[in-house]
């Protein structure tokens, strides 16, 4: 955790910055979040980073807990909230094993799955937190899948060259099947999917805690 920590504390500023890659894919899906939301809720987000997801959907729930394993994202977050006069959340610096307990009505974990290093171990730290009936919904890059041409297949090549000089974080390539079965095994029911993006196929996940 600490090198991934330093390395996304090196990234923030310029990560903040950065225009959402696809602006209506993203807006698409944090309509459909909002749909599963309650003005009553307690909601975790996982990989917070910056915060932005989780200050636009703050209306929507009687409480957000944003998380990162990032100080300086945290930092960011903190100074958008206060610009967005946004009072219901908080923010913790802290990975899916370590965060706030709750348990929670509503986990959220956007563009974070992908990234983890034991992923079953943080699916189960996941499920833990979310009350029984509640609600975990992820967004996920799946770009092990099949047909993603030659760019995806050099990516692939150069991420652990890039890993090793300290340029990239690491990366797990999903499946789409295989992230859904791992989420099932965890003790969910999926009951919403779709690729937002289609391609590369950004999975999102709507599952309900059994």
């Amino acid at each position: 955790m600490t090198s991934a920590a330093n390395f996304w504390d090196k990234q923030a500023r310029g990560y903040a910055e950065r225009p959402i890659d696809d602006v209506p894919a993203y807006e698409y899906t944090l309509g459909r979040t909002r749909s599963y939301l309650k003005d009553s809720d307690h909601a975790l987000e996982l990989g917070a980073g910056t915060g932005s997801t989780a200050i636009t959907l703050a209306d929507g729930v009687k409480h957000i807990t944003a998380t990162d394993i990032s100080g300086e994202m945290l930092d960011i977050g903190r100074e958008r909230a206060i610009e967005a006069g946004v009072s219901n959340i908080s923010f913790a610096n802290a990975a899916a094993s370590t965060a706030p307990e709750g348990p929670f009505d509503v986990v959220l974990a956007h563009n974070l799955l992908h990234l983890v290093d034991d992923l079953d171990a943080d699916l189960a730290d996941i499920a833990w937190r979310v009350k029984s009936g509640g609600l975990f919904i992820s967004k996920t890059p799946c770009i092990a899948e099949p047909g993603l041409g030659v760019k995806f297949g050099l990516m692939k090549l150069a991420i652990p060259l890039l890993q090793w000089i300290g340029k990239a974080p690491f990366v797990r390539f999903l499946g789409v099947s295989e992230l859904e079965n791992m989420i099932s095994n965890a003790g969910f029911e999926i009951v919403e999917t779709g690729n937002y993006p289609v391609r590369p196929p950004s999975r999102y996940i709507v599952a309900r805690k059994l």
